[in-house]
């Protein structure tokens, strides 16, 4: 539509008109926020600063010192780091990440490895597994003093051939304090103890081992009777039971049933104990060894005395109880022998 000649002077004024100045004026007056710089009338720069750097060095107030914070530990504890257990943190993560699979067995901790470790085999080994060593020969010979039963052969004793080899057993230790020898003897000695001192060395068990638990009770009840014939055939004064096991095998045989606790003691036995007991029909031809007055009766065995176990794995008494037991076996031997002695000067 064609505008008429007023208006079309109108809007030409209207297009020509300038427009006011931007100014903070209006309804919240936000000239009253305005920042005015005092400086600005006097012709200073218009620059802000802070009081503090235009102040004089020693004019102002002083500045306190800062509290020294304390530095952080380099090691804090493991309760401050997480109070979750490794095994409650595996189970979260395995829970949060749909990834992770729940058949995988591997320990997410130490404590988690050593269970899963498995646990080495400390029982019944067979003969077969020592087959390569050597069984140890008795060192015996007629009336003895004592003859030793000790329990099987040890490694170090197979595979050096001379009795209670291991550097940890205390037996010929146990010998010398105890009075039973006048020296400390060596393993290598073993087999002249019956000449030098009247003593005797035996197992109830021939064959070697690493340790009495590689041993079945079978065998050591089977040899109760082979040292029930020993002791018939040389006839020692004593036989020394060289620890508790050894004694509970002769007391399962011969009665039948397992020793109870209050009927084991160590030390001297009651007679009806004694070892390869004869009865008056007299000692069989086929069990006779030259050197030994047999006669025609009986015989009323020998002697049992229980003494502590001297291996080194044997831990359950001290030294110092070990040598009580012990010495009253010494004590008995220095008087026996000191009879002897005296009937061989006659």
């Amino acid at each position: 539509m064609a505008l008429s000649p007023s208006n079309a002077s109108e809007v030409s004024e209207a297009n020509t008109k300038t427009p006011p100045p931007l100014s903070f004026k209006g309804r919240l007056e936000l000239q009253a926020f305005m920042f005015n710089d005092p400086g600005a009338e006097s012709g200073a720069s218009g620059v802000r600063r802070s009081p503090r750097l235009s102040t004089p060095v020693g004019t102002g107030p002083t500045r306190p010192s800062p509290v020294p914070v304390p530095a952080p530990a380099l090691n804090p504890p493991s309760r401050a780091r997480s109070s979750v257990s490794p095994l409650k943190r595996k189970a979260l993560t395995s829970e949060d990440d749909p990834s992770s699979s729940s058949s995988n067995t591997t320990p997410s901790s130490p404590r988690a490895a050593k269970r899963t470790k498995p646990k080495t085999n400390s029982g019944y080994a067979p003969p077969s597994t020592y087959a390569h060593l050597n069984h140890l020969p008795d060192a015996i010979a007629p009336n003895l003093l004592v003859l030793f039963v000790g329990l099987n052969p040890g490694i170090q004793t197979a595979r050096t051939g001379h009795a209670y080899a291991h550097p940890t057993n205390l037996f010929w230790r146990l010998l010398h304090s105890s009075g039973i020898t006048p020296r400390l003897c060596s393993p290598t000695e073993d087999a002249q103890m019956p000449s030098l001192y009247s003593l005797g060395l035996t197992n109830i068990v021939s064959r070697p081992s690493r340790n009495g638990a590689e041993l079945s009770k079978s065998e050591m009840d089977d040899g109760v009777s082979i040292l029930e014939a020993k002791a018939r055939r040389y006839r020692p004064e004593v036989m020394c039971i060289v620890g508790k096991s050894i004694w509970e095998s002769l007391w399962r045989v011969r009665h039948g049933r397992g020793i109870k606790s209050h009927e084991f003691k160590y030390g001297w036995q009651e007679e009806t104990e004694n070892i390869g007991v004869v009865g008056k029909e007299g000692q069989r031809v086929e069990e006779r060894v030259e050197g030994v007055e047999y006669g025609d009766g009986g015989w009323k065995g020998a002697r049992v005395f229980v003494a502590s176990s001297t291996s080194g794995l044997a831990a359950t008494l001290k030294l110092q109880e070990k040598e009580r037991i012990w010495r009253e076996l010494g004590e008995w031997v220095e008087k026996r022998r000191e009879v002897r002695n005296a009937a061989d000067e006659d």
